[in-house]
């Protein structure tokens, strides 16, 4: 007798690995789905949010009110005797007072008076001291010279401008400035039939201050009253005495939602 070898027919898969599989499916469509929602959706909202960016800019020119002056006095001889420093501030200090200006604005510049060695005499020593003196006007400037004249001090010159109010003056600025820019971009998006939204961004630009620094050397210019001009002053006689402005500008950059 002859055996056949029974064949047995492969497994088929079961109602198990069948779900499985499905479940994988769905859950990849589900993925791309939500990946493909995403990607419109970032698409519709950048298309959905148009928006325009400005600059606006602001600028003001005030007086300055505060000026300030350097003044040297030295050790000096006249007729052999010598003239102290002390007696020299002293007769300043009155000068000062007689023309309205308040001693409290003049002070040393430096805490010690320098030393400087007289050539000719190899003995003796002389000394000098930097005084800094605040005013508030051009006029008391011109008024200070010519006391300075009086008592023969030649080394004086004005060593920087300023004003007061400065920092409130900057804020004032660039309210300005931004204000500026919100009006540059009403009028520029009603020329297309649109308005301006939030501001999204609100940046500050740099150099967005001047000051105008003024420095005048009057030796050897006061005793005969000649006219000079340095750095923003000018100088037609000792008591005429004019100052550029101070310059304040603001330039501030905002980017505005289009509604």
């Amino acid at each position: 007798m002859r055996y056949r070898p029974i064949m047995r027919n492969a497994k088929k898969p079961t109602t198990m690995n069948h779900t499985m599989k499905s479940i994988e499916t769905f859950l990849i469509i589900v993925a791309l789905s939500i990946a493909s929602s995403t990607f419109g959706q970032t698409k519709v909202d950048c298309e959905e949010k148009p928006f325009i960016e400005v600059t606006g800019s602001a600028d003001l020119e005030v007086i300055p009110d505060e000026i300030y002056i350097n003044i040297i006095i030295r050790e000096k001889y006249v007729n052999k005797e010598k003239v102290t420093i002390e007696s020299q501030e002293e007769k300043l200090k009155t000068y000062l007072k007689d023309i309205g200006v308040d001693i409290k604005n003049l002070y040393l510049s430096d805490a010690n008076a320098d030393y400087v060695k007289v050539k000719w005499r190899t003995k003796d020593v002389l000394t000098k001291k930097d005084y800094t003196l605040k005013v508030s006007i051009a006029t008391t400037v011109g008024q200070v010279f010519q006391q300075l004249d009086k008592l023969e001090i030649i080394d004086a010159f004005i060593v920087k401008v300023d004003h007061s109010k400065l920092d409130s003056l900057k804020k004032v600025v660039k309210i300005l400035a931004i204000k500026a820019a919100k009006n540059k971009a009403d009028y520029l998006l009603s020329a297309i039939g649109e308005q301006t939204g939030k501001p999204l961004i609100v940046q500050e630009r740099e150099n967005g201050f001047t000051s105008t620094m003024a420095e005048i050397n009057i030796r050897g210019s006061r005793a005969n009253g000649t006219a000079s001009y340095i750095d923003g002053v000018k100088v037609s006689e000792v008591d005429e005495i004019q100052f550029k402005k101070i310059k304040i500008e603001a330039f501030i950059y905002v980017k505005f939602s289009i509604n």
